[in-house]
């Protein structure tokens, strides 16, 4: 069977395509991602800057699919990190079909909001969506003035919103609106990935994401961004019977500092621990088969500053 026989039956007027969406740290995007896709692909986190890689989702409906590329949250640079963090999010903008902003409905629209919109009214030819996001925590009537606010917002920076949609990832309300709104801006054409594939990232890189996301978690203002982790080996154990395989993972996290090193192995090493089983939880509903996770914590003096270590690190 080759590959093509799975898009065989693609009905008339079908559509495929990208959409991107965008927003400060923290706006909601990748819960958002989530609820569409309809499983957890990409690490949600309360911490900002916790998505560092381009994870696409995919959405597979009878009539469409949508492919969502969840982009680094924009942020003015203060390192190299965050420069080509933010040179990755301009390029991905100019090849998408549609940019969807998030605006989350509990904090007033700021200057970093305006940064965005402002940069994004550079990409003249991509429609722009406008979403208000995490409406499970606002009030009715401060929605409504969140919605104002964004369309003043659009009105000023000359930037023509296609559409300002309310949603809660949270409750579900409204997303499939939202879904059915960026699937009618995509462009008509077979799909582009098949049946079945949630996303494009190889495993590795969410492998990756999900021992970073247990290790950010409950360490919240120690450690802000500074974890790196990459994922040095992946493979099932040798001599295993077909029905009881187990996965080999080998990661290392890297930190900046000897002091952080400390936090994150915790006292006699318990704290390392819980990391390992929670991201091996994870990795097991994500990849379907038992895990071994060895994890290793290692410090790279100010990485986020260092081309060479950034390059090793993957970025």
């Amino acid at each position: 069977m080759s590959d093509h026989s799975a898009f065989a039956q693609v009905p008339d007027g079908y559509r495929s395509g990208f959409a991107s969406f965008v927003g400060r740290p923290n706006a909601g995007k990748s819960t958002l991602t989530n609820a569409l896709v309809g499983t957890k692909i990409v690490i949600t986190s309360d911490k900002p800057q916790t998505t560092r890689t381009v994870v696409r989702g995919i959405v597979h409906r009878p009539d469409a699919q949508l492919i969502l590329v969840d982009t680094p949250g924009l942020h003015r640079p203060r390192t190299l990190l965050g420069e080509r963090l933010n040179d990755l999010v301009r390029t991905t903008w100019a090849e998408v079909d549609v940019v969807a902003v998030c605006f989350p409905a509990d904090e007033r629209i700021g200057p970093g909001d305006r940064f965005i919109v402002t940069e994004l009214a550079k990409v003249r030819r991509t429609p722009k969506v406008a979403v208000a996001t995490k409406t499970d925590l606002a009030a009715p009537q401060r929605i409504g003035e969140h919605l104002q606010d964004i369309a003043a917002l659009g009105a000023e920076t000359g930037t023509d919103w296609a559409e300002i949609v309310p949603v809660s990832a949270v409750s579900g309300d409204q997303v499939g609106l939202l879904a059915d709104l960026l699937v009618g801006l995509m462009p008509e054409g077979p799909p582009l990935y098949p049946e079945g594939d949630l996303t494009d990232a190889p495993e590795e890189v969410l492998v990756g994401e999900l021992v970073r996301e247990a290790a950010l978690d409950g360490v919240r203002d120690e450690l802000p961004h500074s974890i790196a982790v990459v994922v040095e080996e992946m493979s099932l154990r040798e001599g295993r019977p077909d029905d009881k395989p187990l996965l080999d993972i080998r990661a290392e996290l890297y930190v900046e500092r000897d002091s952080q090193k400390g936090i994150v192995i915790g006292h006699r090493g318990a704290r390392l621990r819980q990391v390992g089983t929670a991201a091996r939880q994870q990795i097991e509903a994500l990849l379907g088969t038992p895990v071994f996770l060895d994890l290793h914590v290692k410090v790279a003096k100010d990485w986020q500053r260092d081309p060479r270590q950034l390059r090793k690190l993957g970025f």
